[in-house]
């Protein structure tokens, strides 16, 4: 689990170290456009999208570590080959073997945890899972930042190479892992009937799959799109402040994961899914005051940095609670397949809510707002309704644990007396 962990922290900050210059080495260092720029980011979107669908067969035929380890390589050569890219077709190509590798990892690590956890520990390790990955990508971002330099095309081929550099060490470090053998991993393969249609028929996890979409447009999806041209559209919100909120949601992350990870992991996940809703319900209300009310800059400042902050506090509830249910959710033979549906739907969202988000929250600031208002009460609407459809051990599993060691044990008189 440390490894899988390691691996992890390495896949965040190669991509904490590039990701967020890809526009800016497109469009200005390599002076291809912004057109091109922009078509560079949703290739590497869309990459996740086509190989994901078949992803989760891989691993359940193959087992992760093999599927990891080749997308590790995968994104390895995607950033070796953006490095000296200096035209449209190669710059395109390099972000499509990119943004498909980094897909892969995401299900493939998901299920390496899976594989290397109970039930009991399956919380607290996609928390510290989470926990990584934004430490690897502030850390990544920050020294990223530090070293590029848009006069200097050689920075960025340094910026690449050690991001290449990263993956291939992450695919180095996954392959000294040794996955336990448990009847439940020896016996992982597709069942007789299609992988789609079993996940379709499944109510319980379409229900949550639904509710991650919703989850995935209403925060990650606005972060770098509608939420920031809202805040400089409408709540006059200086660039360089952007920079400071997304520092806050982080610093909020790394603060409270484990702060909160007692309390969340000892009550039910539908319901602290739900309370996520309301936190970010206020979130968006902060936003709202911060674009349309009638305070002054600083205090709309606070307010539009506050709702990073909530957000990144509903983020710290979430990873204990998400990522999890989808696990236990899962047939043994289909544990990679819903790790990568639901990573796809996560996928989907992050698509479709830049292009939904971006336009209004520049031009429909009033209205914008009130959407997302009512979508962080769709979770909670969503959150609740999905628990009427889960087990006692799906959704409060700790509780069950503690059933079941109550069950088990029988008291010295009782055993004397049926003797």
């Amino acid at each position: 689990m440390r490894r899988i962990q390691a691996g992890n922290v390495l896949s965040a900050f190669g991509l904490g170290f590039t990701v967020p210059y890809l526009y800016v080495y497109v469009a200005q260092v390599r002076d291809l456009g912004a057109g091109t720029a922009g078509a560079v980011l949703a290739v590497f979107a869309m990459a996740a999208l086509v190989v994901l669908p078949f992803t989760g067969r891989a691993i359940d035929r193959r087992g992760p570590l093999p599927v990891l380890v080749g997308a590790a390589l995968l994104a390895a050569v995607g950033a070796l080959g953006m490095g000296p890219a200096d035209s449209v077709p190669t710059v395109v190509l390099a972000a499509a073997l990119l943004g498909a590798g980094t897909a892969v990892m995401q299900p493939a690590l998901a299920t390496m945890i899976v594989w290397c956890s109970s039930t009991s520990t399956r919380t607290r390790a996609f928390a510290t899972q989470f926990f990584l990955q934004n430490l690897g990508l502030g850390i990544g971002g920050l020294i990223g930042g530090q070293l590029v330099d848009e006069s200097r095309p050689g920075s960025f081929l340094l910026l690449f190479s050690i991001e290449a550099a990263m993956f291939l060490v992450l695919a180095g470090v996954a392959a000294t892992v040794r996955m336990p053998r448990t009847p439940s991993i020896t016996d992982a393969r597709p069942e007789g009937r299609g992988g789609a249609r079993t996940l379709l028929g499944h109510r319980a996890m379409v229900q949550l799959c639904v509710l991650g979409f919703v989850l995935f447009f209403a925060c990650y999806g606005q972060f770098e799109s509608g939420l920031a041209a809202y805040g400089t559209e409408a709540a006059g919100i200086e660039p360089s402040t952007l920079g400071v909120a997304l520092a806050a949601n982080t610093a909020v992350i790394v603060a409270a994961q484990f702060l909160v990870l007692r309390f969340v992991e000892r009550r039910r996940r539908t319901r602290m899914i739900a309370a996520v809703g309301l936190i970010w319900t206020v979130a968006w209300l902060f936003a709202g005051y911060a674009g349309l009310g009638h305070g002054s800059q600083a205090m709309a400042t606070a307010a539009f940095i506050t709702t990073y902050g909530l957000f990144g506090l509903g983020e710290a509830m979430l990873s204990p609670t998400v990522a999890p249910l989808v696990a236990d959710l899962a047939p043994e033979s289909m544990v990679g397949q819903y790790n990568s549906a639901f990573a796809l739907v996560k996928q989907l969202a992050l698509a479709v809510g830049p292009a939904v988000g971006g336009p209004m929250g520049a031009a429909l600031h009033g209205p914008y707002v009130v959407t997302f208002v009512l979508f962080s009460l769709g979770i909670t609407l969503l959150a609740l309704r999905l628990g009427r459809k889960l087990t006692p051990a799906q959704d409060h599993p700790y509780l069950a644990a503690k059933s079941r060691v109550v069950a088990r044990h029988t008291p010295e008189s009782a055993v004397e007396t049926t003797v």
